[in-house]
């Protein structure tokens, strides 16, 4: 097996990475999202240049775009700043939580099968520009990751075809699985990719840190060997960030300190180049400071950054 995680220009080396940002949206379409959400359109190309450009002035080298095929994803322009900027971009296929597109989407007509092959393709060959409205123009540039998301009513029947899509795409091209997970569904989401053959160091679960009023979920979730993505970073209508440290000490102390990634998951209200509150900054800037407050070393961040994202993405073929 060799050790490679795909971006949006090519291959690069696992440890090519370097800081990492696990789950960011740099750009979402006009559409269902925003109509949902006005916060979740982030369409202007400068404005997330200049917010790019940021992270690479304090040592960023990676962002994970968690935005999927048909759900407002701009494959080309997710290209484009990664070739401007050099900073790695890795792109999604699968699918979001579906409250994100209309009625009529193709997502709800297409069989498991088709869906499979979807993904599969835009893994393989490349991805689709425009495919919200079924206009196929595609790019050489390939996805490197499959994202899968349910919603709070769980593992519904419509998003168990679309998990077993995702789980077949994953074994037939190596690439990792990163779930969108609501509180407390991400033990179902685990079950159910295990028994498609999904090892669990090829699954990534988002979220997990939404809730945090006791450690029991998140050290259930722990304990089936995933990755745990910490991502409710400076999003203080959840909870502070205080409390975010101390979910991460009470996971470094249960031996869990190789499993967890962070990012900011932001949107147009937290992305500063759009006048929003944090900007991607944040986690080098605040975050990691008050990780060093309360006794998180250096050792410990290198793996949230660093070390532990270089394994998560990478492909397991």
């Amino acid at each position: 097996m060799h050790h490679s995680i795909m971006t949006v220009k090519g291959e690069i080396l696992s440890d090519e990475l370097g800081l990492c940002h696990s789950h960011e949206h740099l750009f979402i379409a006009e559409g269902q999202s925003a109509k949902i959400n006005k916060a979740l359109r982030i369409d202007d190309y400068n404005k997330t240049l200049e917010e790019v450009l940021l992270f690479k002035k304090i040592g960023g080298q990676s962002i994970v775009d968690a935005q999927p095929v048909g759900c407002g994803r701009m494959a080309d322009l997710l290209y484009k700043v990664s070739e401007e900027t050099d900073i790695n971009i890795i792109a999604s296929t699968g699918f979001h939580k579906l409250i994100f597109y209309p009625e009529n989407h193709w997502i709800h007509s297409m069989s498991e099968e088709q869906l499979m092959e979807l993904f599969a393709s835009e893994l393989q060959v490349g991805m689709y520009i425009n495919s919200d409205e079924r206009r196929y123009e595609r790019i050489i540039s390939r996805a490197g990751i499959i994202k899968t998301a349910v919603d709070t009513e769980g593992m519904t029947k419509e998003y168990r075809k679309l998990f077993r899509a995702a789980a077949k795409a994953s074994l037939l091209t190596g690439a990792p699985i990163m779930s969108h997970s609501e509180t407390r569904t991400g033990i179902e989401q685990v079950k159910f990719l295990s028994e498609q053959g999904i090892a669990p160091e090829s699954m990534i679960i988002c979220h997990i840190d939404r809730s945090i009023e006791d450690f029991t979920y998140q050290l259930e979730v722990a304990k089936t060997g995933v990755y745990m993505e910490l991502d409710t970073i400076g999003r203080l209508k959840y909870h502070s960030d205080e409390d975010e440290v101390k979910l991460i000490l009470k996971l470094i102390e249960a031996g869990f300190e190789d499993k967890i990634l962070i990012g900011l998951d932001v949107t147009r209200e937290r992305l500063k180049s759009y006048g929003g509150e944090i900007g991607l900054d944040y986690i080098k800037e605040s975050f990691i400071p008050l990780m060093h407050k309360h006794g998180i070393t250096d050792t410990w961040i290198r793996k949230f950054i660093i070390d532990n994202p270089a394994k998560a993405f990478t492909k397991k073929i």
